[in-house]
């Protein structure tokens, strides 16, 4: 159930209302707004509570039951949309984030030629893939924690955050120690050891929905960072698996109007692996922005042919530096910009 305060409550009121929770045995999960607090109360048997009990409370303004499963990640907890902030980035507010680069990390080379090329043409956060969980276990697995030194650099040279997939909970305090933002990947979005493992650190995270997941178990799962402490959940529709072969998943543009609907967190759109081919992302990005997505995030390879992971679906600086130009045409139409690296 979600606790809302009267404008002006005092400490002391609100105290009472977590004191309440905890003689229940209930959790809480504060939402500190412009004017008021808003208490998430959380338990798997919240229901056995009257409403009335903390209705009545002093400083309570409304008390109201959150019927869907996901709590956190709901319009009832906050109602105002959640701006993410990465360094200079937003990802949630007026202007559009591109983010950019390597499936994976391959070389020091190239991930500075890639966020050389990517931060030129605008793009505001390097992506690059230190660690890939790959379908075959003879495929490139990435360079590991030696990626994530190369990203450091490639942030230090260019000025843009850095952030890639953390695949292992083991992994997670010395990622977040070094990147600005952290990626949950979509098959492991029900992973809730790395979710809570990730959320405790208070980074940002990249929630990718899972191969076969609904929004509302795409949601479940943003609670769970949100529970463990982090106030920074960015959603990224990647495609579904669905019976259509023509793509290598199918793009469920639709679900950024559901989350806007439901949610109040950012969602952004992965056109590169719902595609799986270089010549359909500019579509499916296009789509995604005049649908609403408050983001995209591209792979950029200066030479796909020679990639070790998902060169197929990879753009080319070249055709990057193309699609931008229609993406600022786009967000315009739609009375959005595109943020610009800090500098520009």
């Amino acid at each position: 159930m979600i606790v809302e305060m009267r404008v002006g409550a005092t400490q002391e009121q609100l105290d009472a209302v977590i004191e309440r929770a905890g003689q229940y045995g209930f959790d809480v999960q504060l939402n500190v707004g412009t004017d008021k607090f808003v208490v998430a109360i959380l338990g798997s048997d919240t229901g056995r509570c009257p409403t009335e009990n903390f209705a009545v409370l002093p400083g309570v303004q409304s008390v109201t039951r959150i019927m869907r499963p996901f709590k956190l990640a709901s319009h009832e907890f906050r109602q105002e949309p959640t701006v993410v902030r990465a360094g200079p980035v937003e990802v949630g507010g007026d202007n559009l984030a591109i983010i950019a680069g390597p499936c994976s990390i391959e070389s020091r080379e190239q991930l500075l030629e890639t966020a050389e090329a990517v931060v030129s043409e605008g793009a505001c956060m390097l992506r690059g893939g230190a660690f890939k969980p790959r379908t075959s276990p003879f495929s490139f697995q990435g360079m590991g924690m030696e990626g994530v030194d190369l990203l450091c650099e490639a942030r230090a040279k260019f000025g843009v955050p850095v952030v890639s997939e953390v695949t292992d909970a083991h992994y997670v305090d010395r990622m977040a120690e070094h990147l600005d933002v952290l990626q949950i990947g979509a098959r492991n979005m029900q992973n809730y050891v790395l979710l809570r493992a990730a959320g405790e650190t208070g980074k940002p995270c990249i929630l990718k929905r899972g191969l076969s997941a609904t929004v509302t178990e795409w949601l479940q799962a943003a609670d769970y960072l949100l529970a463990a402490g982090t106030g920074g959940v960015i959603l990224c529709e990647r495609g579904i698996r669905t019976f259509e072969t023509s793509t290598r998943f199918t793009l469920d543009v639709a679900a950024i109007g559901v989350v806007k609907r439901e949610s109040h967190l950012p969602v952004i759109v992965d056109p590169s692996h719902a595609a799986g081919h270089y010549e359909l992302v500019p579509t499916l990005a296009l789509a995604a922005v005049a649908a609403g997505a408050d983001g995209l995030m591209i792979e950029v390879h200066p030479h796909p042919e020679d990639a070790l992971s998902d060169g197929l679906q990879s753009l080319t600086p070249r055709s990057f530096a193309q699609l931008m130009a229609q993406i600022e045409s786009v967000a315009h139409a739609i009375g959005r910009g595109v943020q610009r690296p800090s500098g520009q």
